[in-house]
């Protein structure tokens, strides 16, 4: 079964959360993060891309960066801009985007759950970015940064969240700068803590990561080298467990994850149109966007016209849980076989478009000449993602598209 702790959160005053608290490092450039942290000397992002603070064109990944990153998270510290809870407890966080709000629980993770199959990924990871996480995280002796798990829902946890939420004043509350709110309430009842502990010992039995495949990776590789170097480790020492937002199935909804191709593999645009009607029924639908709307059903868009696509009969498979996904039937009869893209992972023919940034994106990108053809796909559902890691399935790459992305700097984990 699952194992999750409280922990004593490093948290901002309520009156710096803003300023403190930032969209997670994956998501940005380090221009885009200079850009972001204007003005805030406080904002995390002067731990999480510290590089902002350091001469144009340091690498990212030299020493002088992981430095100044401790410098900053000490100031932090130092300033008063992120003060720790005297006891250990869990929160929960709340994130609203178009009038949706999802609920979770902020915990620690076990390190050695990660090893044993009670925390389930479902994407391959990269070592040179898992290297990278590990080593902010060893030089800031912290999880600076939470992950993102979910967990098939309990109804007791259900209530819990939902009382709390209903009769007890949200800690933060305030809407980020990318229009999604952020909620986060402090659960400071002994016994509740210790009732979310127990739920999870025994009625959860496994984590599915949602998102942060590689901060999942390093916190437990960080754990394990820990253990094993230390002669007199008892398991309860904090660096065991890493902090996790922990979301119930029900809550989450993934959007879709697109694709921009720049070349038609040396094909004229009626010798591809051809190709794909191999595998697909084809249908124009004009130069207004198209957006699928069912399983199996794509769209696509070249030379300004968007055409709806649905795979035929013998390219998916719905009792088998890689072959049902449409991601697969994607890669397989039209970026393999007619494209010739083999590798998602390592091509610099293709790019991916999350859906948050919607079909014109998609549009645009051909339009301006930067590529090709575009495909949309209808997302993923939570159900799929489950089946996939229950199965110990892989996903293809950049399947999952999540939305909000979790805040940083609501609480830090120290190790």
């Amino acid at each position: 079964m699952a194992v999750v702790k409280p922990f004593k959160g490093l948290r901002p005053p309520k009156h710096l959360v803003e300023n403190i608290s930032c969209l997670p490092y994956d998501v940005m450039n380090s221009k885009e993060a200079a850009e972001m942290a204007k003005g805030k000397k406080e904002s995390l992002l002067r731990v999480t891309h510290a590089e902002i603070d350091l001469p144009e064109g340091t690498d990212v990944h030299s020493e002088a960066v992981y430095e100044k990153a401790v410098e900053n998270f000490e100031k932090m510290q130092k300033e008063g801009w992120l003060v720790q809870d005297d006891e250990a407890k869990f929160y929960i966080y709340a994130q609203t985007m178009e009038g949706r709000t999802q609920y979770g629980i902020v915990g620690c993770a076990f390190y050695e759950d990660y090893f044993n199959g009670i925390i389930l990924k479902h994407e391959l990871t990269r070592p040179d970015k898992e290297e990278d996480r590990m080593t902010l995280t060893k030089y800031t002796n912290a999880n600076i940064e939470p992950v993102f798990f979910s967990y098939r829902a309990v109804d007791e946890l259900d209530e819990i969240i939902d009382n709390i939420v209903k009769n007890q004043e949200a800690e933060y509350d305030f809407v980020a700068e990318d229009g999604f709110g952020h909620h986060f309430w402090v659960i400071d009842d002994a016994e509740i803590n210790k009732r979310i502990e127990e739920l999870f010992a025994t009625k959860v039995p496994v984590f599915y990561v949602a998102d942060g495949h590689h901060r999942t990776a390093a916190a437990s590789r960080i754990g394990k080298e820990r253990a094993e170097n230390n002669p007199n480790h008892t398991g309860d020492e904090e660096y065991n467990y890493f902090m996790a937002v922990i979301f119930a199935d029900k809550q989450l909804k993934i959007i879709d994850y697109n694709r921009v191709v720049q070349d038609l593999n040396g094909l004229s645009q009626e010798e591809f149109l051809t190709k794909i009607a191999e595998k697909f029924y084809m249908q124009k639908m004009g130069a207004e966007i198209y957006k699928p709307s069912a399983l199996h059903e794509f769209s696509m868009y070249i030379d300004g016209n968007w055409y709806k696509l649905n795979a035929k009969p013998g390219t998916y498979d719905d009792d088998d849980p890689i072959k049902i996904l449409d991601v697969n039937v994607m890669s397989k009869y039209i970026l393999d076989d007619i494209l010739g893209i083999k590798d998602l992972r390592r091509s610099n023919r293709i790019d991916f478009v999350g859906g948050i940034r919607g079909l014109g994106e998609l549009k645009k990108r051909v339009d301006s000449g930067e590529m090709k053809v575009a495909f949309a796909l209808y997302p993923v559902s939570m159900d799929q993602l489950l089946n996939i890691s229950d199965t110990g399935n892989i996903m293809p790459p950049k399947t999952t598209w999540f939305e909000p992305k979790l805040r940083s700097g609501l609480a830090i984990h120290k190790l």
